[in-house]
C-alpha cells in the first residue's frame, strides 16, 4: 500500500486528492488491479484560465488564488504522511505565455514541479479514472466513451480495459461563457439566442475536429466527468445538497439534459445560484458547460449519461501507485 496525493489543476478549479493505494497482479494476467480508499478529497475554485482566451495570459489575481489553495493543499499532503505527490496541470497553463511564473509558484509551495501535460495524456488520465471500477459491470456495454468536460478544453477517449484513440478539444465551460457570453465584462443574464448559437457552433465544429480521431458514434456507454456533468446530475435528482456518493455512477437521460439546459440558458445568475446544489463558482459557467453535454448527446446518439465523480485526479493517483 502506498499513501500518494494527487493534483490536478484545471481552468475553473483545482483539486486534492490523498489516497491509499493497493495493487495487484491480475490472476486472470489481465493486468494489475487495484483499489483506491479516499483520505481526503477536496475542490477549490480558483479560475486559475480568467481571461487567458483573450490575452494569452494568467491574470496575476488567478495566479494568487491558485497559489493559495496550493498552500492549503500542502498543509493538508503533510498532515496525512502522503509518500509520493503528482501536480498535473491542463489546458489554461498549456495556453500561458507567462507559464513560467505558475511553474515556479507551484515548486517553492509543494516542492513539486507542475506537469504541463497534453490533451491525450489527459484523456488517458481521465479514462483510467473513470473506467478502472466499471470493469465487469454487466449492465454496461463497452466500448466507452468518456468524455471530459472541463473549463478550457474537452477530451474525448474510446477504449475498453485499455484506451483506442483519445482527442483533447478547446471547448469547455469557462473558454465557452467568456469567448461568447461576456458583454461589457459581465456575463449575459440571460443569454441572447444568437450567444447560445455562437456556443453550439463552436461546439460543433470541435465535435467535427474529435471525430476525426475518435469514433465517437462506435461507443456503447457515454461516462461523463467533471462539474458540468455532475452538476447536471445533482440537478436532475433534486438534491437539496451536493452529495458525491449520489451522483456517482448516477444515469441521466438526454430528454432530463436538455430539458436542464434549456432551463440553464434562460434562467437568471440568482435562479441559477439558488439551486442547492450549485456551488457558487459555477454558477455563471453551467449553462454552456450542459449545452457541451447535450451537443455530445445529440451527436453520439448516446440515450443517457453514466456520471462519474472519479476522473483524471483518481487516474494520476493511480498513476503514482
Amino acid at each position: 500500500m502506498t499513501r500518494v496525493a494527487a493534483i490536478d489543476c484545471g481552468t475553473n478549479s483545482i483539486r486534492l486528492l490523498v489516497a491509499d493505494a493497493t495493487v495487484s497482479d491480475s490472476a486472470s494476467g489481465a493486468g494489475a488491479t487495484g483499489e483506491l480508499i479516499d483520505l481526503d478529497r477536496r475542490m477549490t475554485i480558483v479560475r486559475l484560465g480568467q481571461g487567458v482566451d483573450r490575452t494569452g495570459r494568467l491574470a496575476p489575481e488567478a495566479l494568487e488564488r491558485t497559489f493559495a489553495a496550493c498552500r492549503e493543499y500542502a498543509e493538508v499532503i503533510k498532515a496525512h504522511g502522503a509518500e509520493r505527490l503528482r501536480f498535473v496541470a491542463t489546458s489554461a497553463s498549456r495556453d500561458a505565455e507567462n507559464r513560467d511564473d505558475f511553474v515556479r509558484g507551484v515548486l517553492d509551495i509543494l516542492g513539486v514541479e507542475p506537469e504541463v501535460i497534453s490533451g491525450d495524456q489527459e484523456a488517458e488520465f481521465s479514462f483510467t479514472g473513470a473506467t478502472k471500477e466499471l470493469t465487469g459491470r454487466a449492465d454496461l456495454d463497452r466500448p466507452y466513451l468518456v468524455v471530459d468536460i472541463g473549463g478550457g478544453s474537452t477530451e474525448f477517449v474510446v477504449g475498453d480495459d485499455h484506451v483506442r484513440a483519445a482527442r483533447s478539444v478547446d471547448v469547455g465551460c469557462v473558454r465557452m461563457t467568456e469567448r461568447h457570453l461576456v458583454r461589457d465584462g459581465a456575463v449575459t443574464d440571460p443569454p441572447t439566442e444568437a450567444q447560445v448559437a455562437a456556443i453550439r457552433a463552436d461546439v460543433e465544429a470541435a465535435l467535427d475536429l474529435a471525430e476525426q480521431a475518435v469514433p465517437l458514434r462506435e461507443a456503447r456507454t457515454l461516462v461523463g466527468l467533471a462539474g458540468s456533468v455532475t452538476t447536471v446530475s445533482a440537478i436532475a435528482q433534486e438534491l437539496p445538497e451536493y452529495d458525491s456518493a449520489v451522483i456517482h455512477h448516477s444515469r441521466v437521460s438526454r430528454e432530463r439534459v436538455r430539458e436542464i439546459t434549456e432551463w440553464l440558458l434562460r434562467s437568471t445568475h440568482a435562479e441559477r445560484a439558488a439551486v442547492p446544489s450549485m456551488h457558487p463558482g459555477r454558477v455563471d459557467v453551467i449553462a454552456a458547460g450542459a449545452l457541451v453535454l447535450l451537443a455530445i448527446m445529440e451527436r453520439t446518439g448516446a440515450q443517457e449519461v453514466v456520471v462519474s465523480e472519479h476522473d483524471i485526479l483518481d487516474g494520476i493517483a493511480w498513476s503514482l501507485a
